[in-house]
């Protein structure tokens, strides 16, 4: 009798010990990895994220920069780290898109990780060198009809946001503009300004400078709504090709299999956090608009866009490298 009592009360603390752990949480410093060198936009919304975080919970979260390999290295990281919360992962929206040019991924997205909420949306635009005889999305379709052998686009690389996004656009027009892909964006930008390439999609932010100097035409955003950074441009929507949208997305996730209780309270306090006017105003300076969602409808909105791209990769047969 005293030894199942015994038995009893410690398989009771078993059971009682992770629940105490979620309920003190984060009773340790917690590290968001971000795929990128310091700097860039996910850099800039992690340490976002973890002054606020650090403030509200009255713990260290420290930003580790693991850069290169088209955010497997850091993924990587990440999925190998116990699913307790206390090692995030800053994802661009390339993380739906980058194992569609990858002969071989060591997991999948959906089940190795889980959204815990989305933090911001950057849209792209679409520009061209002004020497291409274009003022509008509906003139540079038809050019592109016209001529289909003279044009071509850059972008950082294949899966890439910029790449998938003009993909789409070729798809949705039913024109075929050449991609040529670049090993970053700074290059795949010299040469568009060079007019070596005719267009490509960039982040608003980026093309803001070179369109308001003239060395860059913009025709259009592509977000279904116009950018709070450039309301003066239309989207590729009312430009010319209805439904068209393709955002960049920044958000965080966790491995799966973390406490919905630790991802239920990060999601809150960031959600308080992006309500604010400072935070959105922040946001504004980096292009992007303020959006957070629930870990369950980030999770689908992640399967929805791995979904969206590999039915765009199989309609132009985009294949791994």
């Amino acid at each position: 009798m005293l030894r199942r009592t015994c038995l009893a009360v410690l398989g009771l603390g078993l059971l009682v010990t992770p629940a105490t752990a979620q309920g003190d949480y984060p009773s340790r410093t917690v590290r968001i990895i971000v795929p990128a060198t310091p700097g860039g936009g996910s850099d800039t919304f992690a340490r976002l994220i973890a002054q606020h975080l650090a403030k509200e919970l009255n713990q260290q979260f420290v930003v580790e920069n693991r850069p290169g390999g088209g955010t497997l290295p850091a993924m990587e990281f990440v999925a190998s780290q116990p699913a307790d919360g206390y090692t995030l992962y800053l994802s661009p929206s390339t993380t739906t898109s980058m194992h569609l040019v990858r002969k071989s991924m060591p997991w999948d997205v959906r089940k190795t990780f889980t959204g815990v909420t989305q933090i911001a949306v950057v849209p792209q635009s679409l520009v061209i060198n002004p020497k291409v005889p274009a003022t509008t999305v509906k003139e540079f379709i038809a050019l592109a009809k016209r001529e289909p052998d003279k044009l071509a686009y850059g972008s950082a690389g294949p899966g890439t946001g910029p790449h998938m996004a003009m993909e789409l656009f070729n798809l949705m027009a039913g024109i075929k503009i050449q991609h040529i892909p670049y090993r970053g964006v700074s290059q795949s930008v010299t040469d568009i300004l060079g007019g070596n390439i005719s267009g490509m999609m960039l982040n608003v932010l980026t093309a803001k400078p070179h369109a308001d100097a003239g060395q860059l035409r913009m025709l259009g955003v592509t977000s279904l709504r116009r950018s709070s950074a450039m309301p003066d441009v239309p989207t590729i929507a009312e430009a010319g090709l209805p439904d068209y949208e393709a955002l960049q997305w920044f958000g965080l996730m966790a491995r799966a299999g973390t406490p919905p209780e630790i991802l239920n309270r990060l999601q809150k306090l960031i959600a308080e956090g992006m309500r604010t006017p400072d935070m959105q105003e922040r946001l504004k300076t980096e292009g992007a608009d303020a959006v957070v969602n629930t870990p369950d409808d980030f999770q689908k909105l992640i399967s929805n866009e791995i979904d969206r791209w590999s039915k765009l990769a199989t309609a132009i047969n985009l294949k791994p490298e």
